[in-house]
């Protein structure tokens, strides 16, 4: 299902982990509550998956697709054949009803040149929301420019992705996806969601998340 390549993106953010102390903190709960706002106004969200993340989280997608109605696409930088539906089958055994991005990806994002430009029609090209963890910067600006809304997954918070996203969670994708499926449960039918989504500044917190490694950094030196 991974990449050489996905491997190698994989290990260099992890060692922002260990600069956030291998934990949850504050400043990403913060973003999951902006997140689960964000998903539960949307009209049409996405969840977007490659290699990396079918690998690591493949039964929190299928809660999460199931708890907040959004649909799953793969979508692969080094797209085959071969590495597509071993994603497909690892999210259909992981219990994802419907898989899109698979022999369906007919769409296009503009000012991509990478396979990562085709979609599905039904799925990333169409939504108001997009979902992403470990994912470059460049398909990033991309929806972005696109008009979407992008959350995304990333333990890097100087990352393009990180920067150019609408909600950024700084964390890793095995403690975020699961905290965001609690999210979304417990602030279903709540009535302030859209002022969650204003009072919520993705610059701002950022900062808090590099203040955060830059005072842990200082404590453990």
């Amino acid at each position: 299902m991974v990449a050489p390549e996905g491997l190698i993106a994989h290990g260099r953010g992890e060692c922002f982990d260990y600069l956030l102390g291998e934990r949850t903190n504050h400043f990403a709960l913060k973003a999951v509550e902006a997140a689960a706002a964000l998903i539960l106004t949307s009209r049409h969200p996405v969840i977007s998956v490659n290699g990396n993340v079918a690998a690591l989280v493949p039964e929190e997608v299928a809660r999460l697709s199931e708890v907040s109605g959004a649909k799953v696409e793969v979508n692969l930088f080094y797209r085959t054949p071969e590495r597509e539906m071993a994603v497909y089958e690892a999210l259909k055994r992981a219990g994802v009803r419907e898989v899109l991005g698979v022999n369906d990806a007919t769409e296009t994002i503009p000012e991509l040149f990478s396979e990562r430009r085709r979609v599905s029609k039904e799925g990333i090209y169409s939504a108001d929301v997009v979902l992403l963890a470990l994912e470059d910067g460049d398909r990033t600006e991309a929806l972005v420019k696109m008009g979407k809304k992008v959350i995304s997954v990333d333990l890097n918070p100087l990352s393009r992705t990180s920067q150019t996203s609408t909600i950024t969670i700084v964390d890793n994708a095995t403690r975020a996806f699961p905290t965001l499926v609690k999210a979304i449960n417990s602030m279903r039918g709540r009535q302030d969601l859209e002022e969650v989504l204003r009072n919520y500044n993705n610059r701002s917190t950022l900062g808090e998340a590099l203040r955060f490694i830059s005072g842990r950094l200082l404590e453990l030196s």
